[in-house]
């Protein structure tokens, strides 16, 4: 299963949601996942912003070899899966890409989804999201320029939305329609001798 992450810039959010899915994947044996991610108004080329990095290293993660790109359809075809930070990013991904619909969901969206109907595969949260249409609103907003604080806050609100998300539909979706034709991502198998945040405390139980 091939995710595709989108916020603004790609250099907060998306790639902490990036890159939590390579480390999720190498730490639960599942060579089938794997990710990507870009901005509707990316900084192309810029790594990740330092407090998004930091706040990747404290949940388990790698931002090495990153740079910033900007969304483009054949970024929207290859993916099984679309995970925007809000809805009106997710609304430009249904606009950019005929078809990808059944397909793009806020992260938080598809995280309730699943959660209240136990969907283990990404046509089922489909088919129950006029079901379950929600009257709030399910964005992550962006930290940039906020405090270290706000980045954590962030990073650990994504981790928690996106691990029983990923343990659900992961194990269950078949390889990625055209795997050959993506980037491999790897993480490194070093970490923070303590880390302190969702990531570390799910590896605790």
């Amino acid at each position: 299963m091939h995710v595709l992450f989108v916020c603004n810039s790609n250099v907060c959010r998306s790639v902490i949601a990036e890159r939590l899915t390579v480390a999720f994947a190498a730490d639960n044996d599942l060579p089938g996942l794997t990710a990507e991610s870009a901005g509707t108004r990316a900084l192309v080329g810029f790594p990740a912003e330092p407090l998004a990095a930091e706040t990747i290293a404290g949940l388990g993660g790698d931002t090495a070899g990153f740079k910033a790109r900007k969304l483009a359809v054949e970024m929207v075809d290859r993916a099984d899966l679309v995970l925007t930070m809000t809805e009106a990013l997710r609304e430009q991904v249904c606009d950019l890409a005929f078809g990808v619909a059944p397909r793009t969901f806020t992260l938080a969206e598809a995280h309730r989804i699943a959660k209240v109907t136990g969907a283990k595969s990404i046509a089922a949260l489909h088919s129950a999201r006029d079901d379950l249409a929600y009257v709030g609103r399910e964005n992550i907003a962006d930290p940039i320029g906020l405090s270290p604080e706000a980045f954590l806050a962030v990073g650990d609100r994504i981790a928690e939305l996106l691990f029983p998300l990923l343990g659900a539909l992961a194990p269950h979706e078949p390889t990625a329609r055209t795997a050959d034709a993506r980037p491999g991502l790897v993480i490194a198998h070093a970490r923070p001798q303590q880390p302190t945040s969702f990531l570390a405390a799910q590896r605790g139980r």
